[in-house]
């Protein structure tokens, strides 16, 4: 109860009751309904930390996260008719997302590592006009098969989509809108250019890729579980994720800033 009691303490001053039940709970007060989902902060932090260096403290996940359900109770809207858990979702992960930025743990040599393999994968579409085979990309880097996929599991850690891409990933599987009504006109329209961008964009992945993603972002899956259904190796399943999110901050980052998508390179 520390972690919750150090995270509580920084948005005190609100005593009201809320309405965030799906249909006929009685309104809780705010304490109460983060003791409710105590369990989902913790479970998104065990789902983070297991792409970032050892180094990173599950606690530092979890106390933002706690910040992040507070966001979410405090602009959480019943009348768009989801449920709260589902907003509180994207408003916990992206809290968590917000501290590790703020904690600038992505090391030079890795960041320079991603982005060049980033590079690498946007140009060879364009010059060929499809996605590149794994062993088109390896001869234009100049290195062996095995050495590319040990490249990929390298920077797998930096392949962490930004909230934006979260969120319209979410909606694209049928969700209505997390919780725009909150949002500012300027902030709308270009949530909704992202959507657009980012459909147009995993459109144009690989069958694997799609699904992939689909599984570990919208059914939540790990990759081990990815793995079993897909019949590849938990490794394999990583390195397809990781070419993806590659993939698509690449096609993003042709139509956005990169200050724009709150990009970790």
């Amino acid at each position: 109860m520390s972690m919750l009691t150090q995270a509580y303490s920084r948005n005190a001053g609100y005593s009201g009751q809320v309405h965030v039940g799906d249909g006929g709970e009685a309104p809780a007060t705010k304490e109460e309904i983060i003791l409710r989902h105590l369990d989902l902060v913790k479970y998104i932090a065990l789902r983070l930390t297991p792409r970032l260096p050892a180094d990173i403290s599950v606690d530092d996940l979890f106390n933002s996260g706690i910040i992040g359900l507070m966001d979410a109770i405090d602009k959480f809207d019943p009348s768009q008719e989801i449920q709260f858990k589902t907003y509180a979702k994207i408003r916990i992960k992206g809290a968590m997302l917000d501290e590790l930025r703020a904690m600038d743990w992505v090391p030079r040599s890795l960041r320079q590592k991603s982005n060049g393999l980033q590079t690498t994968l946007s140009a060879l579409e364009r010059k060929l006009g499809r996605q590149p085979t794994d062993e088109e990309v390896a001869a234009d880097l100049e290195i062996s098969l095995d050495e590319y996929f040990r490249l990929l599991d390298e920077v797998k850690s930096v392949s962490v989509l930004p909230i934006e891409i979260l969120e319209a990933l979410q909606e694209s599987q049928g969700d209505n809108q997390l919780g725009v009504c909150s949002e500012n006109p300027v902030q709308s329209i270009f949530h909704a250019e992202v959507r657009a961008k980012l459909a147009e964009a995993i459109r144009s992945l690989s069958k694997n890729e799609q699904l992939v993603l689909s599984l570990y972002y919208y059914e939540e899956l790990t990759m081990k579980e990815i793995g079993l259904i897909l019949g590849y190796t938990e490794s394999r399943i990583s390195q397809i994720h990781t070419k993806a999110v590659l993939r698509l901050r690449a096609r993003l980052a042709r139509s956005f800033n990169k200050e724009d998508l709150l990009d970790f390179s």
